[in-house]
């Protein structure tokens, strides 16, 4: 039977429109849209609550400093300029500061690239290739030495364990990348330096 009742067309429900007489009211409001429109001013309501709960339970002594450091602009609170908050004074002394952290960094750089070099200095000297390469002529010699320099910075160990020929390149890695980061840091120093010096000759 259930099937025999759906296989017969119904008429469409449709949602009632505005009458004519209200025409000028425009649309008619449905469920859903009374939904949104509830939640909106729940949701007002509840800010507004909100406020005048914390209005009623102020502090008349509580102080903040923006409540000085800021105006009002079309309703919008902006904090005044900066731009003349320190002295020339300041400024040098905070050049300075600067100056001396990236020194700092600097000269911790160079004492653990120190480190890393005393410590992958010996395992070249004692894992280097021992062999000794004859050649019959200058081409041979050439192509020998070739050969041999295309191992570049990190070495070519054959008999030496897998998990320690990763931390060995890994080291050397990390060796460069320091290296990299202490010419930066070095630049930065003397850039830095040089900018304080000017400043002091303008003064």
């Amino acid at each position: 039977m259930s099937s025999l009742r759906n296989a017969i067309n119904r008429p469409a429900h449709k949602e009632r429109a505005q009458p004519h007489s209200r025409r000028k009211f425009g649309l008619l409001e449905k469920h859903k849209d009374y939904l949104v429109r509830a939640k909106a001013y729940h949701k007002k309501e509840e800010a507004l609550r909100k406020l005048k709960e914390k209005a009623a339970f102020r502090n008349p002594d509580e102080f903040y400093f923006k409540m000085i450091k800021t105006r009002t602009v079309d309703g919008v609170h902006r904090l005044e300029s900066q731009a003349n908050k320190y002295t020339q004074e300041e400024l040098m002394l905070m050049k300075t500061q600067d100056i001396g952290y990236v020194l700092q960094k600097l000269q911790s750089e160079k004492r653990k690239i120190e480190k890393l070099t005393a410590v992958l200095q010996p395992v070249d000297n004692q894992l280097q290739s021992k062999h000794v390469y004859y050649a019959e002529n200058r081409e041979d010699a050439e192509y020998i030495q070739l050969q041999t320099s295309k191992v570049g910075k990190v070495p070519v160990f054959e008999d030496v364990p897998h998990n320690i020929k990763r931390k060995i390149v890994a080291s050397y890695r990390e060796l460069e990348a320091r290296k990299g980061r202490a010419n930066e840091l070095e630049k930065l120093y003397m850039d830095m330096a040089l900018q304080k010096e000017l400043q002091v000759l303008v003064l």
